[in-house]
């Protein structure tokens, strides 16, 4: 890519990649820039092709690695736009091919600009509603959540709810429920009615733990549509409009995001076959996906819930895959951290 002065670096080449970029190099400049798109161009500033944050998804569900190579999964023939193109074009542009970057592009092939929809809009609300899973003891963060639940422990000056509240609000939730059981007073008492972080929040309140999904027994009302479900220590950047999408495109009953994790393992492992040796691997690495704690359910999946009764998470899916419904992964590659244990917290607390 051609030098340029920083003062006047055009937008598009905070999403410009080189083809040799991998996955993971995608992902991250997807949630670096916000600008939801990786341009990949060569040394001439010429456009290859672009990728987005499904692309990478639908390779991760192929099979590929993070490691693996942008090429595998570039869009090498991207709608583009020409220069001097108007507002309006643009907007009925994106409304027609329900996209919202648009590349502009020279007589060459060579970038221009990229035009992007909140130049066009300002971002809309979201009606969805979530809901926050907060009323776990947090036993293997003691002696910490002695007297501090779980969700007000400090992660960079502020309790860990405040993060997670502020990130849905960002990605336009206003409707806010929380289920509360363990010193669940110092929560509500914090956050009040949300009207101080420009929400809504109402309270769930468990007389006894219900898991990580038997509070939804305690709606006094089924939502109309799908909603969010979220752990209450769970920090993420993922975009919770990609995943109500993706779970209304694919018309499932529940979704589930997921990661994959490696671990390996402490010792060189043998194969045998009788006794006869037939192998060694030298600690392998077992990589598989591990459920991320962010759901999106379809109101149909509260029926598979008896009210006041404890129910995690995994069992609901289970009950409505039994059932006939349909639950499926939602692969995910945002930066996330489950803080679950002292060295968790210890990782939220670090300046990037």
């Amino acid at each position: 890519m051609t030098n340029r002065n920083p003062q006047t670096k055009p937008r598009w080449l905070r999403a410009a990649i080189f083809p040799s970029s991998s996955l993971r190099d995608a992902a991250k400049n997807l949630s670096e820039s916000s600008l939801r798109i990786c341009l990949v161009v060569n040394e001439l500033d010429r456009l290859l092709g672009t990728v987005t944050d499904g692309d990478i998804r639908r390779g991760l569900l192929r099979g590929l690695k993070l490691d693996g190579c942008v090429m595998e999964v570039m869009n090498r023939s991207p709608l583009v736009v020409p220069p001097g193109i108007s507002q309006e074009t643009l907007r009925q542009m994106m409304a027609i091919n329900k996209i919202f970057q648009f590349p502009e592009v020279g007589a060459n092939g060579e970038i221009l600009d990229l035009h992007c929809i909140d130049e066009i809009e300002n971002s809309k609300p979201l009606d969805a509603l979530m809901i926050i899973m907060a009323g776990g003891k947090g036993t293997r963060l003691l002696p910490y959540t002695e007297a501090c639940p779980k969700p007000m422990l400090q992660v960079k000056g502020k309790p860990m709810m405040a993060h997670i509240l502020e990130h849905a609000r960002s990605e336009g939730f206003s409707r806010i429920i929380i289920s509360l059981n363990y010193l669940g007073d110092l929560v509500e008492g914090y956050f009040s009615d949300g009207r101080g972080f420009g929400l809504k929040i109402d309270y769930l309140r468990e007389t006894r733990p219900l898991g990580t999904a038997g509070a939804l027994s305690l709606l006094s009302q089924h939502p109309d549509n799908p909603f969010v479900v979220t752990n209450g220590d769970v920090l993420t950047d993922i975009r919770y409009a990609d995943i109500l999408n993706f779970h209304k495109r694919y018309e499932a009953d529940a979704t589930m995001a997921v990661r994959l994790y490696d671990w390996q393992h402490p010792f060189g492992v043998v194969e045998i076959n009788g006794l006869d040796i037939i192998g060694f691997e030298e600690k392998p690495v077992a990589r598989r996906y591990i459920n991320a704690g962010v759901y999106v359910l379809s109101p149909s999946c509260l029926n598979y819930l008896i009210k006041d009764e404890q129910c995690d998470m995994p069992e609901l899916f289970e009950r409505v895959r039994q059932s006939g419904g349909r639950v499926i992964a939602y692969p995910m590659h945002e930066p996330w951290l489950d803080v679950g244990r002292h060295q968790d917290l210890v990782l939220a607390n670090i300046d990037e």
